[in-house]
């Protein structure tokens, strides 16, 4: 069976055809907010290369199924009875549009406690909650002309022609709208009158119906062809791990990515509420799964660039001890006030134009992934998944960094791609199997000395 799988991160949009676990054909393309009454997702630039890219693949008409994963923070407000092309009540927001935080004072009187909804507090629109609050309050009449609530993965399902569906990965996303312990919508939808809106929820392997006759003339793909619920971006890439949590022991898959998301299954999420950017989603069977994140791939490509380097060249072990053995490093926040250190002034201990800025970047990203882990009161083995696996010296760093737990790499790098295939068809199949190489740790001299100085210098 031919499947296509589209996932849409905040920083790339990918096309991935998969037939029986392997990759056929692979397409990929920038994704960015663009302008608007506010910063907008381009949700049309993506469905016209999207459609596009069908159109020109002569793999298309073979599509049996179709399943899409997105980033979370986002959903759509949509008329399902309008024309189309005109459904779309509002423009899709940006999550990351610092106007949200005008309606800050006014959302404390319906923002659910955190022991309701393990969603912390966050900044800009990462709480969907809050930015559909926003919304609500300032565009009030083409907010009520909304018939329905559409997380982002299960948009662009109901554009492809399945029905309207909500699903409690996305739902469970830091969102304020989920509990994750009662397995329930939070009492936020009921003070915000959102609750009509909300359609019907669906597992993320649910289908949805099949691909829409206009669809299908635009794309080339078969009106026969299944449209799948679909699932939050790093959600899919702990899917293939669930069947370990059977054991009841704890373990960590670290996805990577413009996030970094590390996600311990049979954690204690009793401990969440005291870390900042700690929280809990929930897998696809509603289960809370603590997480931590900071916004790695964003924050290494800043210092990078901010140091004059290219994002494009690796990390070398020389470069990285030279910077051990300088004391080079910059210090936190690199991310608009998300992580552990959110909202904190950054510093550049070092060179204006160090010889190696991906060095002190690497060492940046593993010291805060080693933060997180610690932070999760982090036990068992640790996976790591996605765009840090192309870094094989951070990864080092981590297995170094973390003396008592075993690092395991996966060797492939289209987790999330893969996780997101194997919802088709979800019940039929086999526990998807594991592709992972022992990480060994690296051995750097001054890496002890240098986290104890990193940590000083943070304050």
């Amino acid at each position: 069976m031919l499947k296509a799988v589209l996932d849409i991160g905040k920083t790339h949009i990918k096309l991935l055809l998969v037939d029986n676990g392997k990759e056929c054909a692979s397409f990929s393309c920038k994704n960015a907010p663009i302008a608007g009454m506010y910063p907008q997702a381009d949700v049309e630039g993506i469905w016209n290369w999207l459609a596009e890219t069908l159109r020109s693949c002569t793999l298309t008409p073979d599509i049996n199924a179709f399943v899409v994963t997105t980033h979370g923070a986002t959903a759509a407000l949509v008329n399902t009875n309008a024309p189309e092309g005109e459904q779309l009540a509002l423009p899709v927001l940006d999550y990351e549009y610092q106007g949200v935080e005008s309606c800050s004072d006014a959302y404390e009187s319906v923002h659910p406690d955190f022991s309701e909804t393990l969603s912390p507090a966050l900044p800009a629109g990462l709480n969907l909650g809050k930015q559909l609050f926003w919304l609500q309050q300032k565009y009030k009449e083409a907010f009520d002309s909304a018939s329905t609530i559409l997380l982002y993965p299960q948009y662009w399902a109901w554009r492809l022609g399945g029905s309207p569906a909500a699903e409690v990965t996305s739902l469970g996303c830091h969102t304020d709208m989920w509990q994750p312990q009662i397995k329930d919508y939070s009492s936020l939808i009921d003070k915000c009158g959102w609750r009509e809106k909300m359609p019907a929820l669906k597992n993320a392997w649910d289908c949805l119906g099949t691909v829409s006759a206009q669809v299908a003339k635009e794309t080339g793909l078969s009106e026969q062809c299944e449209i799948f619920a679909g699932i939050h971006d790093s959600n899919a890439s702990l899917l293939r791990y669930l069947s370990l949590a059977k054991s009841g022991e704890s373990f960590n898959v670290i996805s990577t990515g413009t996030w970094t998301i590390l996600m311990q299954a049979n954690g204690n999420t009793g401990k969440l509420a005291s870390y900042k950017d700690t929280l809990a989603n929930v897998d696809i069977f509603s289960n809370p799964v603590s997480c931590a994140r900071f916004m790695g791939g964003r924050e290494y490509e800043s210092i990078c660039t901010s140091l004059g380097g290219n994002i494009r060249m690796s990390a070398e072990a020389g470069d990285i001890q030279q910077a051990l053995d300088e004391g080079w490093m910059v210090t936190p926040d690199y991310s608009q006030g998300n992580g552990p250190f959110g909202g904190l002034t950054a510093k550049q201990l070092c060179p204006d134009a160090p010889p190696a800025p991906q060095a002190i970047a690497t060492l940046y990203c593993a010291l805060m992934i080693d933060q997180r882990l610690t932070d999760l009161h982090s036990t068992g083995t640790i996976y790591i998944e996605g765009a840090f696996l192309k870094n094989p010296m951070l990864c080092q760093l981590v297995a170094q960094l973390r003396p008592g737990q075993t690092v395991m790499l996966s060797r492939d790098n289209t987790g999330t791609v893969m996780g997101a295939a194997s919802l088709i068809h979800f019940d039929k199949q086999a526990a998807a199997e594991l592709d992972l190489v022992p990480c060994e740790p690296a051995a750097f001299d001054k890496l002890e000395a240098y986290r104890e100085k990193w940590y000083n210098a943070i304050g």
